[in-house]
């Protein structure tokens, strides 16, 4: 059987890997906002931790957590795919270059632009991000996010629509995945199960579709 990553993998980073970017009180954690808006609960999911998680968030605020309570009012619930690299080729890609703070701007416009998936000031702190630039503008990217204990997540993989069809997407996916393998870690990553094009990119590419997953934005009451 494929190996799969942590049952839950923000609760897993948040506890090692991220430990350094994460808030917690009680059972409950999250990223600091800046970061992500991803929360997690340790042990069973009773009344006493999502008390712990909405005084850690604060009334009235949205998080990001799977099947939330029936009264916390729900923003937005996809069901998503998640996705385990098994015969990546990876490479290293010449044409893109590391993204630091001074890029965020850039790649914020285009994350915007594009809806790869949600994107803060300082995602970027998660891990490497890679760009790749046309007359000094960002035009593709993808980099690093979860990072539970021998596994890596790929996200924010985007491409401006009047650079696509180059292959940027998959050459900067091959060459995240490259930095990964390198430190002794495996790539994954997730989509929603609605994205068939990226699905069969990415299955085409030597991923293979592990498990399914519940996403959800929710509100907390208050």
């Amino acid at each position: 059987m494929t190996p799969r990553p942590p049952a839950d993998p923000v609760l897993a980073s948040l506890t090692t890997t991220h430990a350094h970017l994460a808030e917690s009180k009680g059972r409950a954690f999250r990223y600091q906002p800046e970061v992500a808006g991803f929360t997690a609960l340790a042990g069973p999911r009773d009344a006493e931790a999502w008390a712990d998680l909405a005084a850690l968030a604060g009334p009235g605020e949205e998080v990001s957590i799977a099947d939330p309570p029936a009264d916390w009012e729900r923003l937005f619930s996809a069901t998503g795919v998640q996705m385990v690299a098994v015969s990546l080729e990876t490479a290293p890609f010449p044409a893109a270059r590391v993204l630091g703070p001074a890029d965020v701007p850039a790649m914020l416009d285009l994350v915007a632009r594009t809806e790869p998936g949600p994107l803060r000031p300082r995602t970027i702190e998660m891990g490497t991000y890679l760009g790749v630039f046309e007359e000094g503008a960002l035009v593709a990217m993808a980099g690093e996010r979860l990072r539970p204990p021998g596994w890596t997540e790929i996200s924010a993989v985007c491409t401006d629509p009047a650079f696509r069809g180059r292959g940027l997407a998959g050459a900067l996916v091959r060459a995240v995945a490259h930095g990964i393998v390198e430190r002794g870690e495996r790539p994954f990553l997730h989509a929603t199960a609605t994205n068939t094009p990226a699905i069969r990119l990415y299955t085409a590419m030597g991923f293979e579709l592990v498990q399914t997953r519940n996403f959800s934005v929710a509100r907390i009451p208050g």
